[in-house]
């Protein structure tokens, strides 16, 4: 099986402040998307990185990833309003080749190569869809109106990351479907979630906490702090 990895990246990010789209925006004066798809393209296993970038900043991403010697087979295509529309263009545009594919947040810069080859291992073993996960430590309350409706067992909860492997087959057959449903709500905020509407089981590894999101300020603060770990490690 051959595995791409696609990297949605149009999504402005408000919650990060202004300062232009997230992925943009610098860690250690590198930017996020840049961090992104060095971590997915240091696996072995990924031999080609698709980035659907703003459709008004397709130039621009490629130049910038161009700038940073991305040491990875790149391809840049043109995203969509949604997530969703950006990772479907993305997969469209892989060649026929590619079986496997990954799906990787932008903004998750800091994801260890381990977790993208526990990924990518687990769809070559078979498995049509797998995530990372962990468990949820903090107690979670489903809440309407501002009011405590229920509190959900958190002994089965999980907090899931990405990359988030498919066999391109099943990741194109339920991009599709959702497609179709388009009339109803059909949007989901991971593309397992779109898998599992169709039936399909989606299975779990181990997640990483350097895996997270860097979705607030606070955030860069984290990420910047697991880098110059990173750093005095390597000196070491």
């Amino acid at each position: 099986m051959r595995i791409a990895a696609v990297v949605p990246a149009a999504g402005r990010g408000e919650r990060l402040g202004p300062g232009g789209p997230k992925a943009l925006r610098e860690l250690s004066g590198v930017p996020i998307l840049v961090h992104a798809v060095r971590a997915v393209a240091a696996s072995r296993s990924v031999e080609l990185v698709v980035v659907a970038a703003p459709p008004d900043g397709v130039s621009l991403v490629a130049s910038m990833l161009a700038d940073h010697d991305v040491p990875a087979e790149l391809t840049v295509v043109a995203g969509g309003a949604t997530r969703q529309e950006s990772v479907r263009r993305a997969v469209a545009s892989l060649p026929p080749e590619f079986t496997g594919v990954l799906v990787h947040d932008a903004a998750r810069p800091l994801v260890p190569v381990e977790l993208v080859d526990a990924v990518a291992a687990a769809i070559r073993a078979g498995a049509e869809a797998v995530i990372p996960a962990l468990a949820v430590t903090d107690t979670v309350k489903q809440v309407d109106d501002g009011i405590v409706v229920a509190t959900p067992d958190r002994a089965g909860l999980v907090a899931v990351q990405t990359p988030q492997g498919f066999s391109r087959a099943v990741l194109e057959k339920a991009h599709a479907a959702a497609t179709d449903a388009a009339a109803t709500d059909a949007t989901a905020t991971d593309d397992a979630g779109l898998v599992e509407r169709i039936g399909v089981a989606v299975r779990t590894v181990p997640g990483s906490e350097e895996a997270f999101k860097v979705t607030r300020p606070l955030d860069l603060v984290f990420a910047e702090a697991i880098l110059a770990r990173r750093r005095a490690d390597r000196i070491r």
